[in-house]
């Protein structure tokens, strides 16, 4: 009986063994089912990705155009020294490829006459990074580097030449400041989540680079690089091409230009000259300088350092990202306003005993011995400081202040540029704000002389001195006027913008222009060494005082618009040091506006003399 339980109990075992097994069986059967039939579309996806690279290719970019078509941004083809590392793979530790690499490199800069910019560690990280990607050695090689590589290295296994485009600047230094430069693009984050490697591509660091660098990079495309189980590449394939970038048209004469920073020559200083009637910017120069393809196609750590602890301040924009007190070019903005005030006319006279005091404060005149009686058209011809500190305290600060506000100072004019700054135009509100006092009548005798806390870029006073031009239109300055895209066969042309209109009565705009007219043509004017034969200008000097007071220190200005009955052209020029603005500017001013309208390619000769 012991016998046939047991027995039986062993069948027991076997039977839930035998099931166990079934279910087993089935289970593994299912799963077989799920991975072989229901997701096998998921795991060939699989597959392919890991076998598989994005690549984001970079479009070329779009070129800079002067206002005559000639080219003042392009691309160049750079020469570079790439290795396929697939050629040089060693079996075992990666550190024998990296031995590899480094051998050939040594034996590469023996033909090329010059030494990679790799290092054991580079190599390394290469491979651990960007395995499947070309490793580049040499970049830009010489016309002499790339003859000796192509006669002694041509053909050797996994070493080849590859073209990159670099951007290019033909006319070196010129229009530096406005045109700004370019540094190569570090990607941002949607590209790292779409694609695993980024072809080389640079960005706008500064300028119109940057300020416009969306319309200038165009569309990148799109490649899949096919590789092994250990990560080399294998195959590429292109799915979607990269489109170029937009050409920018731009509003700046290349003659007028170089005229321009001839005239500044090697002072430091600053040019703007626009055309009155739309805001086009015909130059902008900014002394000194320095030469954007002297960053490319990288630019290194040494020479940018060397720029921006030069003392000259080369990298600085002058014309439209400093501030200076405007001395007395900010004189006929308050002429202006006293006339729109009413309680100032043409025929109102101040007295000038060679100064003024107004709220206790003494304002002094250039001409110490006086100028008598003044009314307004000799008081800006004179350049009066007992004139002004008067007028402006007659018509009030409230109302110079709204003027030279609608004016577009105190505030970025809105050019299409990059780092522009404000400026500063004071009231009772901005100096309760910086300096815990309420506004004063000195301070308006002071800033109506253009000094004080008055604070404005050469940019704001051409802009200014345009709207003086062509009595009263505020317009926007621009440096772009077309934008071309690719395919397109003609660009498509931006309207000027119109800020807004003043609406100066015809008498005040005559009047303040008369006065600026006798800066220039009058024998008496303090701006006569401007005056140039054959043609009207009007204009207006300035010499402003900064630093330790009593130290010497003085910005030189001049303001000009011409030719007088129909102005085509409105101009101020700055220098940060110099001894007035009759004797240091009016001369550059004069051989300036000469070349300019008489349509030469040089300055025309030095008129110190005159």
């Amino acid at each position: 009986m012991a016998a046939l339980d047991a027995g039986a109990h062993d069948a027991l075992r076997v039977a839930g063994l035998a099931a166990l097994m079934a279910a087993a069986l089935l289970l593994l059967t299912a799963n077989l089912w799920r991975i072989q039939v229901r997701t096998v579309g998921k795991f060939d996806q699989d597959a392919v990705e890991q076998s598989t690279r994005a690549l984001r290719v970079p479009g070329a970019r779009g070129r800079l155009l002067a206002r005559g078509g000639e080219v003042l941004a392009d691309n160049r083809p750079a020469c570079n020294v790439a290795l396929d590392l697939a050629v040089f793979r060693r079996a075992g530790r990666w550190a024998r490829t990296v031995d590899e690499v480094l051998r050939e490199l040594d034996e590469l800069r023996h033909i090329i006459g010059r030494p990679p910019s790799l290092t054991a560690a580079d190599i390394d990280r290469h491979i651990q990074s960007r395995l499947p990607m070309p490793l580049i050695a040499w970049r830009d090689l010489s016309p002499e580097e790339l003859a000796r590589f192509m006669e002694q290295a041509d053909g050797r296994p996994g070493v080849d030449v590859v073209v990159e485009p670099v951007r290019a600047y033909p006319q070196g230094s010129r229009a530096a400041h406005v045109l700004g430069y370019v540094g190569r693009a570090g990607g941002d984050a949607e590209d790292k989540r779409t694609y695993q490697f980024v072809l080389s591509e640079s960005e706008g660091r500064a300028g119109l680079e940057k300020r416009w660098n969306k319309e200038l990079c165009g569309q990148p495309g799109t490649a899949r690089l096919d590789v092994d189980v250990t990560g080399f590449r294998r195959g590429l394939t292109v799915e979607r091409s990269p489109e170029p970038g937009a050409d920018l048209h731009l509003t700046l004469d290349l003659r007028i230009q170089k005229l321009a920073e001839a005239a500044l020559g090697d002072m430091p200083g600053a040019i703007v000259m626009l055309d009155p009637n739309c805001g086009d910017v015909l130059a902008m120069a900014s002394a000194p300088g320095f030469d954007p393809n002297a960053f490319l196609p990288v630019f290194s750590a040494s020479l940018w350092e060397t720029l921006n602890q030069d003392p000259a301040k080369p990298m600085l924009n002058r014309a439209m990202s400093e501030v200076y007190a405007p001395g007395s070019v900010f004189k006929p903005v308050v002429a202006s306003a006293a006339l729109s005030s009413g309680r100032v006319t043409t025929e109102t006279l101040f007295e000038c005993a060679g100064y003024a005091v107004i709220g206790g404060l003494r304002i002094r005149c250039w001409n110490t011995a006086g100028h008598g009686s003044v009314a307004l058209r000799r008081g800006i011809e004179q350049s009066c400081n007992a004139y002004f500190a008067q007028a402006g305290a007659q018509c009030g600060w409230d109302a110079i202040y709204e003027l030279a506000r609608r004016m577009g100072f105190g505030q970025p004019t809105g050019i299409d540029g990059y780092y522009e700054v404000a400026g500063v135009l004071p009231n009772d509100a901005w100096k309760r704000q910086h300096w815990h006092e309420g506004w004063r009548l000195g301070d308006t005798a002071n800033c109506s002389i253009g000094q004080g806390a008055l604070a404005v870029t050469p940019l704001q006073m051409a802009a200014a001195t345009a709207a003086l031009a062509n009595g009263g239109r505020v317009f926007r300055p621009r440096f772009v006027r077309g934008v071309q895209r690719a395919g397109e066969a003609a660009p498509a042309w931006l309207a000027p913008v119109l800020v807004r209109d003043l609406q100066w009565k015809p008498e005040l705009a005559r009047a303040v222009r008369q006065g600026m007219y006798d800066v220039i043509m009058s024998p008496t004017g303090t701006g006569r060494r401007a005056r140039i034969e054959g043609a009207a200008l009007a204009g207006k000097t300035g010499t402003a005082e900064f630093g330790v007071k009593g130290s010497g220190s003085k910005h030189t200005w001049m303001i000009v618009f011409g030719p007088y009955e129909a102005p085509r052209y409105a101009l101020a020029m700055l220098f940060e040091q110099g001894d007035s603005g009759g004797s240091t500017v009016a001369p550059r001013v004069r051989r300036l506006m000469q070349s300019v309208m008489d349509g030469a390619e040089e300055l025309a000769p030095d008129g110190s003399h005159t």
